[in-house]
């Protein structure tokens, strides 16, 4: 503090400049008082000048007095920067009688009140002030100040805002009753508006900001602000407030007396009657120590955000060290949220937040990281030691878990877990992104040692599997095998499985043997599984879903499972795996097959899995589903299915056929007739399929029975005339025979034969008792004879030679097929021709059956006439034969006429291009001495080196 000389002169108001006070007395007066250091070190300086910024804490000395300063008795001051002493400038005559102003030093614009009028002005640069503009208020003027390019006042009756633009005035709100109106402008832009005892922040539109509400002891007669605190000046004491919410308290200074207060720029200028006071903030360190050890940790850290930019290393690390006390702090509170924010803001090491659970298990960290690990610990304990070094008061110490067993319900209760659950998955991204980019510069650094060569002097020594020895910082993927394996416990332990299942299925690096543990403790059987698949261990994950799967199906289950087991799990399940293990899939499978057989068939089907390695398995594990699955290959893609599957198939149904054919001849029972839907098959299998081996089937079926599956075995061998005298002698179904005739014929192979086909059928008809003797004497020789079976496999080796075969194979059918044409066009002569010519001339007595005629008649277009002709016997009416002669005429007719035009339009346009060329060649030219080159314009004369670009030209000019 520091007192006047003369007692009789009371202190009016106070300014600062620079590190000077100056202060207007009573009698008119001015008084500039200056620190006493810089008064002894540049006393010739003048004090008004001084380039120190900052108030000085220590005693101020007069340093000039200058009498007569003012006429009258001075009620403010302000300080200008531009005006070089204290001269009088100029005067506002228009202010007499103002009794408030308010200064704005970016513009320059000055505001005042009188009575019921606002007048600004305007600072020129110079030496002197121009009126902007005047305006008309409600009320007198009580408080005012500048909020951007509008006043807001206070008046008697509430708080107005005037728009210096056009005048127009709005309320704000209503004054206090037992208090005058107080207008306070905040560094934030913002306004403090007092109300009675209760200040009230409004942006610069008058709008209320929310919660702000600041609470004083009693109305205040001014209010200041030194960042971050609201110092007030109340009737028996000057309060100081935090300018954050919730507004606390923070300190209480108790002055009798006091006229004034003044904002200084490091310090608050406290005025009395006879005396001013400096109060000057407590040094930012250790005000956030004092914070700190009295428990007020959030204005520790709001004042740790204000220390200078050069501190930059000490701010950090202060605001650790106070965020991690105060987690601390709340933590053992209750709030656990709120901790977990601190913890996170802190940017602690997890293990630290993990040793306040102890239930969780942690996977054990390797020596080197253990021992960063308690240097780590050792470095936040220096910090917390050093931070309490500086309070005079020593802090309350770090809880320990493992000595506190009377916090421990509170740190496994589901609140504590939940909050553990939020500060784990808040610092994953980060971890688990430096481990996974650790694995990925490891990999890089595998693949380049493999490559890289270098000198002997500098060569890396090798591992015994091959990696190059480079020395690689495993830190941040343990890290992460901690994280991961606390949260996924923590999720068990709140009951969230789906979360388990979620970090499971991504990216993780979940502790194997912990988790299994934990699971099998817990009957956590779908995450149990989800953790083996994770790990490639699908043996184990399978084997566990088998027997979930059993217990559920059974009537008594061992244990109940929240979620129902179904097989379909174990073919979900096996799917990705088709590619990956087929074995596995396929012993997996037969768990499932018998429950859910079409979809196991299919998964085998759409996992692309090899159909014979399928088949066989089936066979030998499943041979009752080894049918079944042969037959949606088939239907899914009919001709894809290989020779070797066909085979298989069709032994399958001949099995169960002849199986069925020994026991009803056993009974005599058996009917030809008969078709059982395991025949169909056999029917449809041996009609629709072409790449099985027929003659194996063929000496499979008895001689005496299965006539329909014998005649499909012996078409598939090329013997169309055994299998038609079956259909027309055994089976005496003529219309098989004709349906069998139209499929050879409409394959592209036979009807190059011109329909030899039918004149087989009508050999048959024509002559059935040496038919049928035949059919029995060839039957037993393709028995009996391994002929046609060491063909097809000769055919199959030459196939699978290689490509170089493939060009020989195709001139040996372009030769075949020539012979056919030959042989069809050379008199209709076949195979079969000359024996059955010969048997023809030997009986002429053969009967023309009904069927021929059928045949003849619906199949004409099919037929070659010819051959047919020779077929019929000598006493056949030719009456019978018009419906076959009669359109096979006039076929042949139509076609020899058609032929006919064809060969006369040739001719005709034969003729026109002989005319045309006769026209053309008719052309002379006619070249003489005087002719001349239309190109090169030169006479041509008797030469005759005419250059063969000009022979056109030549010919073209008419001489």
């Amino acid at each position: 503090p520091h007192s006047l000389n003369n007692p009789h002169h009371n202190i009016n108001a106070v300014e600062y400049y620079s590190s000077n006070i100056l202060i207007a007395c009573s009698d008119g007066s001015l008084r500039i008082y200056g620190p006493e250091s810089v008064n002894r070190s540049s006393p010739s300086i003048d004090p008004l000048f001084s380039q120190t910024l900052d108030l000085k804490k220590e005693l101020y000395v007069l340093e000039r007095t200058v009498n007569g300063f003012a006429k009258k008795q001075v009620l403010g001051l302000e300080v200008l920067a531009s005006l070089p002493d204290l001269e009088t400038v100029a005067v506002v005559s228009k202010a007499k009688g103002a009794n408030v102003y308010s200064w704005d030093d970016k513009r320059g614009f000055l505001c005042f009140a009188r009575q019921k009028r606002v007048c600004i002005f305007r600072h020129n640069g110079g030496r002197g002030f121009v009126e902007v503009k005047e305006f008309g208020v409600p009320d007198t003027v009580k408080s005012m100040c500048w909020c951007g390019e509008n006043i807001c006042m206070g008046i008697r009756r509430g708080y107005i805002i005037l728009n210096t633009a056009n005048g127009v005035v709005s309320d704000v709100f209503p004054a206090g009753r037992s208090a005058p109106p107080l207008v306070v402008s905040l560094s934030s832009g913002e306004m403090l508006l007092g109300k009675d005892n209760v200040g009230v922040i409004v942006d610069q539109n008058g709008k209320l900001v929310p919660e702000g509400r600041i609470c004083w002891s009693e109305a205040p007669a001014a209010v200041v602000t030194q960042k971050p605190y609201a110092i007030a000046l109340l009737p028996k004491h000057i309060e100081i407030r935090s300018l954050r919410v919730p507004y606390p308290l923070m300190q209480t200074i108790v002055l009798r007396n006091v006229r004034g207060i003044q904002q200084g720029n490091n310090g608050i200028i406290v005025s009395l009657d006879q005396s001013i006071y400096g109060l000057f903030p407590v040094p930012l360190g250790a005000q956030i120590v004092q914070l700190t050890a009295s428990g007020n940790f959030e204005e520790a850290l709001v004042l740790c955000k204000l220390l200078p930019p050069e501190d930059s290393n000490l701010r950090a690390s202060k605001e650790q060290s106070i965020h991690i006390r105060y987690a601390h702090n709340l933590f053992e509170n209750g709030r656990y949220e709120e901790a977990i924010d601190h913890f996170l803001a802190s940017q602690v090491e997890i293990t630290h937040v993990l040793s306040l659970y102890p239930s969780i298990v942690l996977p054990k960290l390797p020596m080197s990281a253990e021992s960063e690990k308690k240097i780590d610990l050792a470095g936040d304990s220096y910090l917390l030691r050093g931070l309490s070094d500086d309070m005079d008061s020593s802090p309350t110490c770090l809880p320990e878990s493992d000595d506190n067993p009377v916090l421990e319900p509170k740190k496994m209760s589901h609140n504590t877990l939940m909050a553990l659950i939020k500060f784990l998955l808040k610092k994953r991204p980060n971890i688990v992104g430096k481990a996974a980019a650790e694995s990925t510069e490891e990999v890089v650094l595998d693949a380049v040692g493999q490559t890289f060569v270098i000198n002997e002097s500098t060569r890396l020594k090798r591992s015994a599997k091959g990696r190059v020895n480079v020395p690689t910082d495993s830190g941040a993927r343990e890290m992460a095998a901690i994280l991961d394996t606390a949260l996924l416990q923590a999720f068990l332990l709140t009951g969230q499985t789906a979360a388990v299942l979620d970090l499971l299925k991504g990216f993780n690096y979940c502790d194997l043997s912990i988790c299994e543990e934990i699971m099998q403790k817990g009957k956590n059987d779908s995450c149990l599984v989800e953790l083996y698949k994770y790990n490639s261990m699908h043996r184990e994950a399978l084997k566990l879903l088998h027997q979930l799967v059993e217990d559920a199906t059974t009537d008594e289950p061992k244990v109940m499972h929240p979620q129902n087991f179904k097989p379909e799990m174990i073919i979900e399940y096996l799917k990705p795996l088709c590619g990956i293990d087929p074995m596995l899939v396929l012993e997996s499978s037969m768990l499932v097959l018998e429950k859910c057989p079409t979809q196991t068939i299919d998964l085998f089907l759409s996992g692309n899995i090899p159909a014979d390695l399928v088949n066989s398995y089936l066979k030998q594990h499943a041979p009752s589903m080894q049918a079944t699955y042969l037959e949606h290959m088939i239907k899914i893609n009919e001709k894809g299915i290989s020779g070797n599957l066909q085979n298989e198939m069709v032994q399958i149904y001949l099995s169960e056929v002849l199986d069925l054919y020994s026991d009803l001849t056993a009974q005599k029972k058996w009917d030809e007739k008969t078709y059982t839907p395991t025949r169909k098959k056999l029917i449809s299998a041996l009609q629709n399929n072409s790449e099985y081996n027929p003659e194996v089937s063929l000496k499979q079926i008895p001689a005496d029975a299965l006539y329909e599956e014998r005649a499909i075995l012996l078409g598939r061998m090329n013997q169309h005339e055994l299998a038609l005298s079956i259909y027309i002698h055994k089976l005496q179904l003529p219309e098989l025979a004709l349906s069998y005739c139209d499929r050879l014929y409409e394959s592209e192979v036979n009807r190059k034969a011109q329909g030899n086909i039918y004149l087989s059928l009508l050999q048959v008809y024509l002559n059935p008792q040496r038919t049928t003797t035949k059919i029995e004497k060839r039957i037993k020789n393709l028995v009996s004879s391994p002929r046609s079976r060491d063909l097809k496999t000769g055919w199959s080796s030459i196939k699978g030679k290689g490509r170089g075969l493939g060009k020989k194979i195709a001139e040996i059918e372009g030769v075949e097929d020539k012979r056919m044409k030959a042989s069809s066009s050379d008199g209709g002569k076949s195979d079969f021709d000359d024996d059955f010519v010969d048997d023809i001339v030997e009986d002429n007595s053969m009967s023309m059956p009904d069927e021929v005629l059928d045949v003849l008649r619906t199949r004409w277009d099919r037929i070659h006439g010819p051959k047919a002709l020779r077929l019929m016997p000598k006493d056949t009416n030719l009456q019978k034969l018009y419906p076959f002669l009669g359109p096979l005429m006039r076929k042949t007719s139509e076609t020899y006429r058609n032929f006919s035009v064809i060969k006369s339009l040739r001719q005709y346009e034969s003729l026109q291009v002989k005319d045309e060329l006769y026209i053309k060649r008719k052309a002379q030219l006619k070249i003489t001495t005087e002719s001349i080159c239309s190109l090169c314009n030169k006479n041509i004369g008797t030469s005759s080196a005419v250059s063969a670009s000009h022979i056109p030209v030549l010919i073209g000019e008419k001489i």
